[in-house]
């Protein structure tokens, strides 16, 4: 789809001769390597808190991104950054989300719109976000500063991504509680308690003839839910006396996640990236060991085919299309400002086309990987129970990853201590990948802003105040909260930046400038597609995506319980205050321009990128600059009807 312009890989980027001169080629002997204690103009950093500098204000770019200061940290190689952004996108969306997704959505036929969605949306939407991370060097606030009117999206997206660390960093503490477990003789979930009574069903092996007795008595409940729920979340019917207080054992491994979080992140990406290798890799020899397990259990091939045959009258019922342009926005963790965080420590040249497409690829793979490995059991666990309805022996819903999937290993009378352990370490490795990615995009945001504070004091506080904030979801209320803020606070908030994040890229800075930008980087043409998407497919369908959420709205539940009415005003309110950040910070980005300009005048030029704008190495920076003038000197010299403006950004 891409025509390669040149191949002169280095620091520089692939940059056209014309206006990048002579180009300093790497030395180092690994392939995308990164020079050491030196910038990409060859001259040595200056130490953190040398020379002077104004004072910073909000809208002002600190030293190191896009301007000469503090030289900005980066990749020991260019495979760090691939293997990282793995680890951030390969998560629990695909492990468990996606099967589940496919099954309550037509099965086979769900496959189909989700590939149309993956390449209409999911595919371009990484590429550009990976583009403007690495052109600019800038984290996923100080990138607006190619529109600094628009910096709230920014703000919004980082929003969005703390409430997620916080209730994600949870879900890791409710993992290790579950792999601790699976080191008991005989797992706790797999056999019923006194106390649950009559309607419990162990969940373990079961003989025939009692398994053939208890069919005919009735729904029952599985042992491994009453163990999620009475033992793990001590859940409560209701949250209208309070939450409660938080469990001791997952308090415990709640601040044994947010060690291991802060351990992988204290030296920045230099540690982070080194721990990416086992981040990325690992859960797929988990993967294959469960799919050779899967796909021998009997009755595995059924559920496999179930899994895989479509039901093609689905495809024509909205629900399909929208749970498809979900799972793909939260799968790839599009629109959040953590691709464009990865990005930006990238080297300059560095190929990010070859990176986005084998990173949206891998993606796709893991989800169907995972599809087929649930399937395969589930069709096992329908061959024990002498059913044909696969969909009958799973429970969907948030604790799907704690209900179906033990209730599933406890069936296996062939060591399922040591499925369960390999599983949940699987989970936790999945989820630390993806939870290092969003606590590292809230760290460099806050360094780009405060230059001055070490690496490791940031780190630390995230990882305070993010265990803090998580003990309320590890209460027996917490469930109830973690669906209202994951609602309110992440999925509104995200989809209406993310709109407003495709057509300020698109229409404000413009798909025609972000095009050449691509050409002086990597030397690339973009393609038709590429254009397309970005200026027209991707914003549509996203903004019918929030319309059709918007019509179909019905007040937020968990399970049963319906929140009070002060609660939804809560969760509005949350909504408007990360939406809101747009306007707030527009105010400032207004109130900065030159004073003697009249205010519609500022508002305008409020809209246009700052003059630093461009490559982080001032040498490149300046050829960047003199590559823009003559484009639009040629510009001048071309129609201005609105629809030519229109025809040449998307094609020009």
């Amino acid at each position: 789809m891409e025509t390669s312009i040149n191949n002169n890989n280095n620091d520089n980027g692939y940059m056209n001769q014309a206006y990048v001169g002579s180009l300093n080629a790497s030395t180092i002997s690994i392939p995308g390597a990164y020079k050491p204690n030196e910038s990409s103009n060859g001259k040595k950093p200056l130490p953190e808190g040398s020379g002077s500098a104004p004072p910073l204000g909000p809208g002002d770019s600190a030293p190191g991104a896009g301007q000469p200061g503090k030289q900005r940290e980066s990749w020991n190689n260019d495979i760090e950054f691939l293997m990282s952004c793995i680890a951030l996108s390969v998560g629990l969306g695909n492990v468990w989300r996606f099967p589940f997704t496919a099954l309550e959505n037509g099965g086979g036929a769900f496959v189909i719109p989700y590939l149309i969605v993956l390449i209409l949306v999911g595919k371009p939407v990484y590429y550009l976000e990976m583009l403007l991370g690495q052109f600019s060097s800038r984290g996923s606030v100080k990138v607006y500063d190619f529109s600094p009117i628009m910096r709230g999206i920014g703000y919004g997206q980082v929003l969005a991504t703390g409430i997620v660390t916080t209730y994600y960093a949870t879900l890791m503490a409710l993992t290790l509680r579950y792999f601790v477990d699976s080191f008991y003789p005989t797992l706790p979930w797999s056999y019923c308690r006194e106390e649950w009574g009559t309607e419990c069903l162990d969940s373990g092996p079961q003989e025939a003839s009692r398994a053939t007795s208890l069919a005919g008595s009735g729904v029952r409940t599985t042992s491994a839910e009453f163990y999620f729920t009475n033992i793990i979340l001590r859940e409560k019917a209701s949250i209208d006396d309070g939450i409660g207080y938080p469990s001791w054992s997952l308090a415990l491994t709640l601040a044994v996640a947010w060690i291991v979080i802060a351990g992988i992140m204290f030296k920045g990406v230099k540690s982070s990236g080194k721990a990416s290798y086992f981040l990325a890799l690992f859960p797929y020899v988990v993967m294959l060991v469960l799919l050779v397990r899967a796909l021998t259990l009997p009755g595995a091939f059924d559920g496999v085919l179930y899994f895989l045959r479509p039901q093609w009258h689905k495809l024509l019922e909205p629900q399909v299309w929208y749970a498809a342009v979900t799972q793909v926005f939260f799968s790839l963790a599009i629109c959040f400002g953590n691709i464009i965080m990865y990005a930006s420590y990238n080297r300059f040249g560095h190929n990010i086309y070859r990176d986005a497409n084998i990173v949206t690829t891998l993606d796709t793979f893991t989800s169907l990987l995972s599809g087929v490995i649930i399937f395969g059991i589930l069709g096992n666990l329908a061959y024990e129970n002498n059913t044909t309805d696969i969909a009958s022996v799973v429970n969907g819903g948030p604790g799907l990853a704690f209900i179906s999937y033990p209730d599933a290993i406890a069936k296996f009378k062939w060591l399922p201590q040591l499925f369960s352990v390999l599983f949940f370490l699987m989970l936790f490795v999945l989820g630390i990948g993806s939870n290092v990615g969003m606590a590292s995009c809230m760290s460099t945001v806050i360094k780009d802003q405060f230059g001055h504070l070490k690496n490791w004091t940031v780190v630390v506080g995230i990882a305070i105040v993010g265990y803090l904030l998580g003990l309320m979801y590890i209460t027996p209320g917490g469930q109830f909260l973690l669906n209202l803020v994951d609602y309110f606070g992440v999925t509104f908030v995200a989809l209406v930046l993310a709109i407003f994040e495709l057509v300020t890229i698109a229409w404000i800075y413009g798909v025609k400038r972000l095009c050449r930008d691509v050409e002086f980087m990597i030397g690339i043409k973009t393609s038709l597609y590429y254009r397309i998407c970005w200026a027209v497919v991707t914003p549509l369908l996203m903004l019918t995506i929030l319309i059709y959420t918007l019509v179909l709205y019905e007040p937020l539940k968990y399970k049963d319980y319906t929140y009070q009415s002060g609660v939804y005003v809560f969760g509005w309110c949350l909504s408007a205050f990360g939406v809101g950040q747009v306007l707030f910070w527009a105010i400032p980005a207004v109130r900065k321009q030159p004073s003697h300009l009249g205010l519609w005048a500022r508002i305008r030029k409020a809209f246009e990128p700052l003059p630093n704008w461009g490559p982080s190495d001032p040498q490149t920076l300046k050829r960047y600059q003199q590559f823009v003038q003559e484009g639009n000197a040629n510009a001048l010299f071309r129609r201005s009807s609105i629809w030519h403006k229109i025809y040449d950004n998307i094609f020009g």
